[in-house]
C-alpha cells in the first residue's frame, strides 16, 4: 500500500473512533478517560490530516492555503486518488 492509501487510512480510522466516542460521550458525558480518548484522536487525527495535506493537497477545500491559486482542484479529487 502507498503512502498516500495508508495515510487517507489512518484518517478514516481516527474518524471512525471519534464518532464512536462522540455516541459514548453523549451518554456518559463526564467519563474522563472517553474524553481524554476524544482529546487524542482529535490531535491524531488532525496531525494526519496536516501530513496529507502537506504531501498530497487538501483533503477539503478549506484546507487551501494557496492565497495565490485555487489550487483544491489541480489534483484529482480525494476520492479519485489512488
Amino acid at each position: 500500500m502507498n503512502e498516500r492509501k495508508m495515510l487517507l487510512n489512518k484518517i478514516k480510522k481516527y474518524d471512525f473512533a471519534l464518532k464512536e466516542l462522540v455516541l459514548f460521550l453523549d451518554t456518559h458525558t463526564e467519563c474522563r478517560s472517553a474524553l481524554a480518548m476524544f482529546k487524542k484522536y482529535k490531535e491524531l487525527r488532525s496531525s494526519a490530516v496536516e501530513e496529507y495535506s502537506r504531501k498530497f493537497g487538501p483533503l477539503t477545500p478549506e484546507q487551501n492555503n494557496d492565497m495565490r491559486h485555487w489550487s483544491w482542484t489541480d489534483d484529482p479529487w480525494p476520492w479519485e486518488r489512488r
